[in-house]
């Protein structure tokens, strides 16, 4: 982990109703409206309180789901959160507070937790490989590597750690990739002519980005006015003659494929403005948060 950053980024925040229906979802998925353990052993009327408490460092993220998960399971379950969004925790930190009738508390623990745990987890590893490259102009960007059905919370969770977002889906630009282009191929067509096929058809207003692999293709590309190149897979030093290639011009480039914690300075060292990291929501590993129950075993919500 980084120093903590007394200031975390003010992200763009998630909808209400967004909000509502991924919590939904996840709820009715996990059958937290016939929990049969609970129903079985916690009366309805038993009141406590919990904590959620890292058991590790990172960076929170995901506090609305926690809060939203409580207010449709049980409006009566307080929730105050004790930490902020993108704020970086020491292990046994606590991150939030329950108090209420314990028998919902139960049902939405799971959901809670694994909405905070997931974007939690993608933000720590966001902000660690932002850490990584401050001193270089390049920025990190995520990728459409997301969890099905959760990528406006991934990807959320990525702006709170410091990264950017790519564009969101299939609609929102050209990326003219390997198989594009193999398609392309077949049928007796070059990278030159894709490239001017892809910007025709962009228009003014519509972001076009060329895949290529060889500084031969960062040429062809370029001259057929490609307006972005996505560098894949290039050695250090093929990446740092591409790039400046690039900015002669004026095309901006992202680099991807194989970007680890551990290289990804070194990439950004080439002068790339951009660096694509599927690992931020593919694979990254949930941060690990624990929810401690501290029932009040004499204290029932009274009738009236």
């Amino acid at each position: 982990m980084s120093n903590p950053d007394p200031v975390p980024p003010e992200p763009a925040t998630l909808d209400r109703i967004t909000l509502r229906r991924l919590v939904q979802i996840a709820l009715d998925e996990d059958g937290a409206n016939q929990d049969l353990t609970t129903n079985a052993l916690v009366p309805p009327t038993q009141l406590g309180r919990a904590r959620i408490i890292a058991k590790q460092a990172g960076v929170i993220c995901g506090l609305s789901f926690g809060q939203e998960t409580y207010h449709v399971v049980e409006p009566r379950v307080q929730w105050m959160a004790a930490v902020i969004e993108g704020m970086e925790v020491a292990p046994g930190a606590t991150i939030a507070h329950l108090a209420g009738p314990i028998h919902p508390m139960l049902r939405g623990e799971r959901t809670a937790l694994n909405f905070l745990q997931r974007l939690s987890g993608i933000a720590t590893l966001t902000r660690e490989a932002v850490a990584r490259i401050a001193h270089t102009d390049a920025k990190i960007l995520d990728t459409r590597k997301t969890s099905p059905g959760l990528r406006v919370a991934e990807r959320y969770a990525v702006r709170v750690g410091g990264g950017l977002n790519h564009r969101f889906n299939l609609t929102a630009g050209l990326l003219v990739k390997d198989n594009h282009l193999a398609a392309w191929h077949a049928r007796g067509g070059s990278l030159a002519a894709a490239t001017r096929a892809a910007v025709a058809a962009a228009g003014p207003a519509t972001a076009v980005e060329i895949e290529v692999t060889t500084l031969g293709e960062v040429e062809e590309a370029l001259a057929a006015g490609a307006p972005a190149l996505l560098l894949d897979n290039l050695d250090p030093g093929t990446m740092a003659q591409a790039v400046a290639r690039a900015k002669q011009a004026g095309a901006l480039t992202e680099a991807s494929g194989n970007v680890t914690l551990e290289n990804v300075a070194a990439v950004a060292e080439s002068g790339v403005d951009f660096i694509s990291l599927g690992a931020l929501t593919h694979s990254v590993p949930a941060l690990d948060l624990s929810f401690q129950l501290d029932p009040d075993a004499d204290q029932d919500i009274r009738p009236g």
